[in-house]
């Protein structure tokens, strides 16, 4: 080999390992923004509870699209992780409660989707979907669930408006609501952190 040979083939191979060690690096970087441990949002001695959402505990419906279940199954869910730090299960259930502090903030209280246009549904782990009118959710609970001792379970939860409802399409109402996760015979109120 020349010397120009050689000081090419240098080159080209600082060139590739360069290349190399950005892909390295970038798929190391992609991997753990995704696979890290979340914040935990709230927190008990039983039960530790993460958003996955940037909306944390928050839902909303932002105008109104009738669509059937099955097409309202495909849309955004809104993901959440209930892990039991305890060696015995845990019993908790999970509400949709009206957001007034976001209404009221946005002064938007005439231009709500009523409760009885709006479907929800709710899965937990890889079990089937749960489909409800909010309308129709007493004290709006979504679901009952018992947490396995030290197991986690992931909760799903979508919302969009019923095919059948008479609402015109576009119309720029929504709807604001909170995710609460409760133990079961506890008080009505977020888990303390």
């Amino acid at each position: 080999m020349t010397y120009n040979q050689k000081r090419e083939l240098l080159k080209n191979m600082i060139y590739v390992s360069f290349i190399l060690l950005i892909a390295v690096v970038s798929t190391y970087y992609i991997y753990y923004k995704f696979q890290g441990n979340r914040e935990v949002d709230e927190s008990s001695e039983s039960l530790d509870i993460v958003y996955h959402e940037n909306s944390g505990d928050q839902l909303s419906l932002k105008k109104v699209t009738p669509v059937t279940d099955s097409v309202g199954l495909s849309s955004k869910s809104y993901t959440v992780s209930v892990k039991n730090n305890l060696t015995e299960d845990v019993n908790y259930k999970v509400r949709i409660l009206d957001d007034l502090e976001a209404v009221e903030n946005d002064e938007c209280g005439e231009f709500l989707i009523p409760k009885e246009d709006i479907r929800v549904s709710v899965k937990v782990n890889r079990e089937d979907n749960e489909i409800y009118n909010l309308d129709e959710l007493e004290d709006g609970i979504i679901l009952y669930n018992q947490v396995g001792a030290l197991d986690e379970d992931t909760i799903s939860v979508r919302l969009w408006v019923r095919q059948d409802s008479a609402l015109p399409m576009g119309a720029h109402m929504h709807y604001h609501g909170i995710l609460r996760i409760i133990e079961d015979n506890s008080t009505d109120s977020r888990v303390k952190g």
